[in-house]
């Protein structure tokens, strides 16, 4: 019983953190909602598809790595996920984390799950961990990909009984899978675990994505249809339904400015897809170099697969445009769009976005006060 209450407080913090953040966020652009650095480059794998590992690099020294969380923080960011390579491998992971959460930020971290044992969870919940995402491209390893559910799946059973932190399960759909219908059953097993569970369409080497075929298609369609949380579902509408179908998006990517990808060098790039551009050192990213980015074009918009590049910017466009951005996250073919959007998206557009009603203004004040967001 204690510990299901404390579990439970636990929750309820990272969510007014979470809250804290999207607030933050929708009042101002001028700060990055994600940054995702390398601590090591090196994994313990060798997908076929992965430009994002190495089999020889040694880890960023940990004085270094506090150096670039510092920097991070000092530019505002909110959230800083931890990435490789393997991020396990790095021999002071835990510090890391414990550093990027006293700075107040949310600390998250992408794993291929092998490293996981019931007491590297625990030493992960007492460094403060807040969200994990365990990646599985099948069920089976094959010459493609290690990364299976076979091999992984008692560690998402010590998962779902040990995490305090929120984990989410990543399965594939792409190319470069061979069975299409092994994401389904891994998106079945993360569910009845009571884990989160998500599905990314798989990009090539260059970051752009094939189109699905018929049958990759008829698998991700199945996904869409199981339960998800709000803020998936936005995703899935605003992006991936149409690059399933082949069909770009139309967008403005923020990279650079409210996502940052910060290589093993200590370089800002656009993502991890994108490395070299703009690719400045983070010790010499400004303000100025955010605001130039917010507004600069990419050019790899219309076909990018990389979600968590997609979020940050699915913020700013509910801050430009409320209206016509929460259509198309939340469409509902009939006359009433606002019957299918979800209620925290109602309240926090309600509460947060710019208004000229001085009764909704002094509510807003006060819900910012509490939230402690300047």
């Amino acid at each position: 019983m204690k510990a299901r209450l404390k579990q439970k407080a636990i929750r309820i913090n990272r969510r007014l953190r979470h809250t804290q953040m999207i607030a933050a966020a929708l009042k101002s652009r001028r700060h990055p909602v994600e940054a995702q650095i390398i601590p090591i480059r090196r994994c313990n794998l060798s997908c076929t598809y992965c430009n994002e590992f190495d089999s020889t690099s040694e880890p960023v020294p940990t004085e270094e790595m506090i150096r670039r969380i510092n920097l991070l923080a000092a530019l505002g960011t909110a959230t800083i996920t931890i990435s490789g390579g393997e991020p396990l491998l790095h021999p002071q992971l835990d510090e890391l984390i414990k550093h990027i959460r006293s700075h107040g930020m949310l600390a998250g971290l992408i794993t291929n799950g092998y490293l996981l044992t019931r007491e590297r969870i625990q030493q992960l919940n007492a460094a403060g961990l807040d969200h994990l995402q365990i990646s599985i491209d099948n069920v089976k390893p094959d010459d493609v990909s290690n990364k299976s559910l076979r091999v992984v799946n008692k560690k998402l059973g010590w998962l779902a009984e040990f995490a305090e932190f929120d984990v989410n399960v990543n399965s594939v759909v792409g190319s470069s899978i061979r069975s299409p219908e092994d994401a389904l059953v891994v998106t079945q097993r993360a569910l009845e675990l009571g884990l989160g569970s998500t599905v990314g369409l798989i990009h090539d080497g260059a970051g752009a994505l094939h189109p699905l075929s018929e049958k990759q298609q008829e698998v991700f369609h199945q996904i869409l249809g199981l339960k998800k949380p709000f803020h998936t579902a936005a995703l899935y509408n605003r992006f991936h339904t149409n690059l399933a179908r082949g069909i770009p998006n139309q967008w403005h990517c923020r990279a650079g400015s409210r996502y940052l990808y910060i290589c093993e060098d200590g370089l800002v790039h656009y993502c991890s897809q994108q490395r070299g551009q703009p690719g400045i050192p983070l010790e010499n990213y400004t303000q100025a170099d955010l605001d130039r980015e917010y507004d600069s074009v990419k050019g790899c918009e219309s076909f990018c697969t990389i979600s968590c590049v997609q979020r940050g910017s699915m913020i700013d466009e509910v801050r430009e445009n409320p209206g016509e951005a929460i259509n198309r996250f939340f469409p509902s073919g009939g006359s009433d769009q606002r019957t299918q959007m979800p209620w925290v998206v109602r309240v926090l557009t309600w509460l947060f976005l710019p208004t000229k009603t001085s009764k909704r203004r002094f509510v807003r004040k006060a819900a910012l006060r509490v939230l402690k967001v300047r």
